[in-house]
């Protein structure tokens, strides 16, 4: 998987115009952000005002990222420093891909031959492979061409930069230009674990056309009243058009015996807004467990200490036996009990007696 850099996005985007050759420069002594080891580098090439590049002032900061926007289309340009710090030569090989959130919601980008989208509107031309000598810095221009009738908003995509399994991966942020909509859902929320460990687990979706960086808060309310629950706050992820990604937040506050309804919203610049809910049960199972098996041993033993004593009663003839009642003695040793004769019975006809 290619490294892809994921700094906060700045709120304006940059379109750069550039030149169309490759230039093998001396390499520079600052170290580019883009190294994940040791050996060469993949970064923007920093902009520059016209009136600084004449009078020789210090040019623009190094970009994180590449910012582009246009019209479906139009043809838009940039350039890519690839710089050797090495004492040999490196071949790289470019090529754009399609950028995508994982599960869990970090940045990625397709494989080679795999991307539909704004991958393949990027084109190195003949500088597709590239060889950087030693201690050099190669500067490699590049175009996005965007279709007619390409749908507005944002197309995730990413410069890579290649060499023996190794990959270095430039974020490209493209917009479309046309009507931008911001919308998400949340859903499949739900609570794991008790205590200071609990947290809640939800679903991200993207419903709109624009890349989405959320703020969270949590709201809780027991059987009691109020819970504690989590202040908003912005979360490390962002959101890409069409994307869902599967996240857990903290609930240190969760109760430790209460029925609990949970409500979380979730908030986006540009007017997104949406909730979601669920409830939960937080019972001590151990102290419930242990309470419930000595009510059962005391209900044993109550009903063990009547059944002795009811037989105790029946032996020694204190209880009720034959011929017992009212008035009723008990009966001679050897003596017939004589039968109680029936009562009679009365036909009940509706006529007075």
């Amino acid at each position: 998987m290619s490294v892809l850099h994921s700094p906060r996005r700045p709120g304006g985007l940059l379109l750069a115009t550039v030149a169309a050759a490759v230039a093998v420069l001396s390499c520079t002594a600052a170290a580019p952000a883009a190294a994940d080891e040791p050996g060469w580098t993949a970064e923007p090439v920093a902009g520059s005002a016209p009136a600084a590049a004449k009078s020789g002032a210090r040019p623009y900061p190094a970009r994180p990222y590449f910012y582009l926007s246009g019209t479906s289309g139009t043809v838009l340009e940039d350039r890519l420093a690839l710089a050797n710090t090495s004492d040999r030569e490196h071949t790289i090989t470019l090529r754009g891909a399609d950028a995508y959130n994982t599960a869990a919601g970090a940045f990625a980008v397709r494989p080679d031959k795999e991307s539909t989208g704004a991958g393949l509107w990027i084109s190195f031309g003949a500088g597709t492979t590239v060889k950087v000598p030693a201690h050099t810095r190669a500067v490699v221009p590049f175009t996005v061409t965007v279709p007619p009738g390409s749908p507005p908003g944002d197309h995730p995509a990413a410069v890579v930069a290649t060499e023996s399994g190794r990959e270095v991966g430039v974020r490209v942020h493209l917009r479309v230009g046309g009507p931008a909509l911001a919308a998400l859902t949340v859903e499949d929320v739900s609570v794991r674990g008790k205590g200071a460990t609990a947290r809640v687990a939800y679903t991200l979706v993207n419903r709109g056309n624009v890349a989405l960086a959320p703020e969270l808060a949590i709201g809780a309310e027991g059987t009691l009243g109020k819970v504690a629950g989590r202040s908003i706050r912005t979360l490390p992820v962002e959101v890409l058009p069409g994307q869902r990604v599967e996240l857990t937040e903290p609930w240190p506050g969760a109760p430790v015996f209460d029925r609990v309804a949970l409500t979380l919203t979730v908030t986006a610049p540009g007017g997104a807004r949406a909730t979601g809910s669920t409830s939960a049960w937080f019972v001590p199972w151990g102290i419930a467990g242990t309470t419930g098996l000595g009510l059962l041993g005391l209900g044993a033993v109550a009903s063990a200490a009547l059944l002795l004593e009811r037989k105790r009663r029946i032996r020694s003839g204190d209880g009720p036996g034959p011929g017992s009642g009212p008035g009723a003695g008990p009966a001679p040793h050897g003596s017939a009990v004589p039968e109680e004769a029936p009562a009679p019975e009365h036909e009940l006809t509706g006529a007075p007696r």
